[in-house]
């Protein structure tokens, strides 16, 4: 949440495309929707299919021409802030090795996007900005069950009668990608998926290798974000096209180090949760409503970036469950004015600062010396009746 609140705007929505992008092509990502032609693989079901992807012999390295489509911030939602390749969307070419190193180009007048990653780092170069922003990755600590070895077919098959309780999903439907027989499958949320309407991936029948990446918002037949590919071929990469470091000069945005899935080794810090015990670490009043335009509040939790103390609420459950921080406004200082750029709304008298995408809401606004962030896959029209209720 102190990202959101530090970054430029037009950063922010270049750093939320690039994650984007670098998730939907980390199994490394090809061409067209389904219905493509040319011969398709036989029919199957879909828990084989996916055991046969897994257990396939992982190719070498792959080699694509790429478009990235990106409808997720409609035109002027920032203001015109639309050069980099990455918010407007582009076409490139990717590379990939099958020891988790690869590397996504992106091509635009405006100047070149590269996102560069390997098991352990994250880098993405913006030439529109002339900015480097990198991450350390997330590692997972092996568990003693996890020998390496891919799934069985029993523990897909339970896999997805356990996601089949929380998702719509569709058949392995056979298909023919980029002139490769292939197997897709669309998933829809059942309930809490606030603006999402659906994922859709390809991937190919004979290497496993992920082939299309798509996601839809509600009601819409046209993607928001998808990552397609006009050629694509198989074979070992060479180091040079995926180890590229960005150019010297270029502002470095560090964004930090990822916990493993232990956590962050401060275990001597216990989690200060539930409203009483955040209203007494905190410095103002905290507004914490039981419910929240008809979503129920779920956790309270405190803020503490050592120089000054906040709360972040939730309200509701998975994906449509709503965000709110509340922080000191004078603790804020200029990352709070970086949000200035957003369109304007009116929250109960006091100007906010809103961004409307077609999957998610993020609103600003500050009240009485509390900075209120509001971030949420709902409509705008329910952040704001929210932002309200807050006030």
């Amino acid at each position: 949440m102190k990202l959101l609140r530090t970054l430029p705007t037009r950063r922010l929505a270049v750093l939320l495309s690039a994650v984007v992008a670098v998730a939907m092509a980390a199994g490394v990502i090809a061409v067209t929707a389904f219905g493509g032609g040319g011969a398709t693989p036989p029919p199957k079901p879909l828990a084989d299919a996916l055991h046969d992807a897994v257990t396939a012999t992982r190719p070498a390295g792959i080699t694509a021409r790429i478009t990235f489509t990106n409808r997720l911030f409609p035109s002027g939602a920032l203001l015109g802030q639309t050069g980099s390749a990455l918010m407007s969307g582009a076409s490139g070419r990717l590379w990939a090795t099958n020891d988790g190193r690869g590397r996504l180009e992106l091509q635009s007048d405006a100047g070149d996007v590269q996102i560069v990653w390997n098991a352990d780092k994250l880098t993405v170069y913006d030439a529109s900005a002339n900015t480097v922003y990198e991450a350390t990755l997330p590692t997972s600590a092996k568990t003693g069950n996890d020998n390496g070895t891919p799934p069985s077919l029993d523990q897909i098959t339970t896999w997805l009668a356990k996601l089949g309780e929380q998702a719509a999903i569709s058949a392995a439907l056979p298909d023919n990608v980029a002139g490769q027989p292939a197997y897709g499958v669309t998933i829809s949320p059942k309930h809490d998926g606030g603006l999402l309407g659906s994922a859709e991936l390809s991937w190919d029948a004979a290497t496993g290798a992920p082939l299309r990446a798509a996601v839809y918002a509600q009601g819409s037949s046209a993607p928001v974000l998808e990552l397609t590919a006009t050629d694509i071929s198989y074979g070992a990469v060479s180091s040079a096209n995926v180890d590229v470091s960005p150019p010297t000069g270029a502002k470095v945005v560090d964004l930090g180090g990822a916990h493993t899935e232990h956590g962050s080794g401060n275990g001597s810090q216990p989690s200060v949760t539930g409203v009483d015990a955040v209203q007494a670490a905190i410095s103002f009043p905290l507004v914490a409503p039981d419910t929240l335009v008809g979503l129920p509040r779920k956790t309270v939790q405190l803020l503490d970036s050592g120089n000054s103390k906040g709360a972040l609420i939730v309200y509701g459950e998975g994906l449509g469950a709503l965000v709110v921080v509340e922080r000191p406004t004078a603790a804020q200082g200029q990352g709070n004015k970086q949000l200035d750029a957003l369109p304007k709304v009116s929250i109960g008298g006091v100007t906010g600062h809103e961004l409307a995408t077609p999957l998610a809401t993020v609103l600003t606004f500050d009240r009485t010396g509390v900075s209120y962030l509001l971030v949420g896959s709902l409509p705008t029209s329910a952040a704001e009746a929210a932002a309200r209720e807050l006030g």
